[in-house]
C-alpha cells in the first residue's frame, strides 16, 4: 500500500506534540536579530537519540542529493515558485543541509537564522507551506529514504509551521 502525503502529514502532527524539542547545544540554536521578531518553535528541535537517521537520509552526501532534487521541484512547482525562483539557490540548499543535517544529530552546525526570522513578510501560506513538504517527500522517495525515516524528519519539523506560514 502506497503512503501518501495526507498519511505521512497526518502521522507527523499527531507525533509532534508528544516529542521533546532541545537546543542542539550552547550556541546553536540561531539568534533572533530583529526585536520585531517572535520565535515561537526552534528552528533546531532535536529529535532522536536513534543516530540510524542521519545515515537512513545518506548522510551528508544523501542530504545534499536530496536538496538538489528538491531545490529544482520548488522552483517549478506554482504554489513554492514564487519563494525560490529568485533565491540564492546555493545558499538556501546549503542551509537546509545544514539545519536537517544537525535536526537528525548529523556532524554538522547550523549558519542560518531563525525560521521566524528568514520568512517574516514573506506571506506564506499553508498551500506553499504543505506544498514545500511534499516535494520534499517526493524527492526523498526518489532517493530512496524509506517511509519511516521520512516520517520522523516530518514529525520534527512540524512545529515549525508556526514560524512560516503568516497567512
Amino acid at each position: 500500500m502506497k503512503r501518501t502525503f495526507l498519511s505521512t502529514i497526518t502521522l507527523s502532527l499527531l507525533a509532534a506534540p508528544s516529542m521533546v524539542f532541545a537546543q542542539v547545544g550552547p550556541g546553536s540554536e540561531p539568534p533572533v536579530n530583529d526585536p520585531d521578531v517572535t520565535v515561537r518553535a526552534p528552528s533546531l528541535p532535536v529529535i532522536t537519540d536513534d543516530e540510524n537517521l542521519f545515515e537512513a537520509f545518506g548522510g551528508r552526501e544523501g542530504l545534499v542529493k536530496i536538496m538538489d532534487d528538491f531545490m529544482e521541484r520548488l522552483v517549478v512547482n506554482p504554489a513554492t515558485k514564487p519563494f525560490f525562483e529568485n533565491s540564492d539557490k546555493e545558499r538556501v540548499k546549503l542551509q537546509l543541509v545544514e539545519q536537517l543535517c544537525v535536526i537528525m544529530k548529523g556532524p554538522c552546525t547550523y549558519s542560518g537564522r531563525s525560521m521566524a526570522e528568514i520568512h517574516r513578510g514573506m506571506n506564506v501560506s499553508e498551500r506553499a507551506f504543505y506544498a514545500l513538504v511534499e516535494e520534499f517527500q517526493r524527492s526523498a522517495n526518489k532517493m530512496n529514504v524509506p517511509f519511516r525515516a521520512q516520517n520522523r524528519l516530518i514529525a520534527a519539523l512540524a512545529p515549525m509551521h508556526r514560524d512560516i506560514i503568516d497567512r
